[in-house]
């Protein structure tokens, strides 16, 4: 999982590729993020989580939500900017959770809500509850820098609500080349004007949210139980045979 950073830097981790018959890696761009000559012994299996029923969504507004804690690789700040340049919609509501893991987190949490009402940090929140906020919501927002392969990612697929992520290699091996709700790592303009015309097409069949809700749904199958279960015994009887 720690392809994109701490792999490199370790040298017994390095060591560890070479001794392998297999390295499993849990999105498909993690295999062109290893060293090109183990990339042929990689395999791609993607985690699994139970698939929810989405709640009821109200047309009223739109409702973002953004699940992980508050630290610097999660770029936190993206979102926080984005909810400043989105203050004057009352029509988009952003929920936030996650623990700030540093005071100045939480400083910038709190300065936000008080300059933005349509911003809400929630703090932590039990596993349960940030699920139940997931399948409410109308669109989920993942700002990484770096991500081996984000849970929360096919925790919102599985719960028919569409994704905004940063485009890094790890969410684009989750939901794909061809996934239109990417913005560039950082850009909180470009993840303003996304989450601006999720509510603006909101009720149009043929809008952005509608069109992320779809491709989601094309990408659901690779999160369930038996794909991950059909993946881990083709690779065993690989490694048997």
């Amino acid at each position: 999982t720690d392809l994109y950073q701490d792999i490199f830097s370790d040298r017994q981790a390095r060591q560890s590729l070479a001794y392998a018959q297999r390295l499993v890696v849990l999105q498909a761009h993690g295999v062109q993020a290893l060293p090109a000559p183990h990339r042929g012994k990689a395999r791609v299996i993607y985690q699994s989580t139970p698939e929810r029923a989405p709640l009821p969504r109200t047309d009223r507004w739109l409702r973002v939500v953004m699940v992980g804690h508050l630290r610097a690789v999660k770029s936190p700040q993206t979102l926080m900017e984005a909810a400043r340049q989105l203050a004057g919609r009352t029509d988009i509501r952003i929920d936030h959770i996650g623990e700030a893991l540093a005071p100045e987190w939480e400083d910038a949490a709190l300065e936000t809500m008080l300059a933005c009402p349509g911003y809400r940090w929630l703090g932590p929140l039990s596993h349960a509850r940030a699920r139940l906020a997931i399948a409410r919501a109308h669109v989920l927002v993942h700002t990484s820098a770096m991500e081996g392969g984000a849970h929360v990612i096919m925790e919102a697929v599985r719960s028919g609500t569409p994704v905004l992520a940063s485009r890094v290699g790890g969410n684009v091996g989750m939901l794909g080349a061809g996934y239109d709700g990417y913005f560039p790592h950082g850009d909180a303009a470009r993840l303003a004007a996304l989450i601006t015309r999720c509510r603006d097409e909101q009720d149009r069949t043929d809008g952005l949210l509608a069109r992320l809700r779809g491709q989601c749904d094309v990408r659901a199958p690779l999160f369930d139980a038996e794909h991950e279960r059909a993946s881990l015994l083709q690779l065993l009887q690989e490694i048997t045979s």
